[in-house]
């Protein structure tokens, strides 16, 4: 049994490495920082494959698929991923773009890539980690939330495909609200709401992929909020987020 996780050097991503590696897989990290996924690597007692990249360079994702397409990969986590703070006509665009680099078109090109394998064997799991963002409009935090509502959307309606085609693969969508990460440090931000623990949340995404569900939210009161949505105007709304990410700058 194997596993890949992209943006494996913290946060949610390692904590889903050590409770893979609890369960028996092996695993293949990914993301930047060589030297966090060598001492993870260290850590884990499973057979653990650390490979470097820069998942904003869109070739880096292809070069990922080429480089483990041969393994016989039974999980793909699509993790990496970072938000920015801010209002849209003062933030860094350059910053933007790789935002939407890391969080739409890796996770797209990756989900592509490997959903087509995992259709010609007709099984495999898919772990896209978007947000509760994914349900709203983000104001001052604008395109992190039009991210993860691309990484939700699209895995819902891949969700509706392979149920149309009777395949055997899973593909899911973890939806976490505020998590203790280094989130607010890259995103120059504070979140005003309690966080839950990356390894909680690790814990709950992958239990419940395993269980099928489309849509994973961690936590009663994310559920809640995020219930309470379908009844609430665009307006409403867009007030209350944009007063809750006044606060979260700092």
């Amino acid at each position: 049994m194997k596993a890949l996780i992209t943006g494996a050097s913290s946060g949610i991503g390692k904590d889903m490495a050590r409770y893979l590696s609890s369960l028996g897989y092996d695993l293949i990290l990914v993301a930047r920082r060589y030297d966090r996924l060598e001492k993870l690597q260290e850590e884990l007692k499973t057979k653990v494959e650390i490979i470097p990249l820069d998942l904003a360079v869109s070739e880096n994702c292809f070069k990922l698929y080429e480089q483990v397409k041969k393994q016989d990969i039974d999980i793909l986590i699509n993790n990496a991923g970072f938000g920015l703070f801010g209002m849209f006509v003062k933030t860094d665009l350059n910053r933007e773009l790789e935002m939407i680099d890391v969080n739409v078109k890796c996770v797209h090109i990756l989900t592509k890539l490997f959903l087509q394998d995992f259709v010609k064997k007709d099984k495999g799991y898919i772990l896209n980690v978007a947000s509760i963002a994914g349900f709203l409009a983000g104001p001052r935090l604008n395109t992190y939330y039009a991210t993860k509502n691309y990484v939700l959307k699209l895995t819902m309606a891949l969700k509706e495909e392979l149920k149309h085609e009777n395949s055997h693969v899973v593909i899911s969508a973890l939806c976490p609200g505020p998590v203790a990460t280094e989130f607010n440090k890259v995103a120059k931000g504070k979140f005003s709401l309690k966080e839950m623990s990356s390894a909680k949340v690790a814990k709950i995404g992958i239990d419940k992929m395993f269980q099928k569900k489309l849509i994973i939210i961690p936590g009663f009161v994310n559920k809640l909020g995020v219930f309470f949505t379908r009844f609430v105007p665009y307006s409403w709304q867009l007030k209350f987020v944009y007063r809750v990410q006044k606060r979260k700058e700092g």
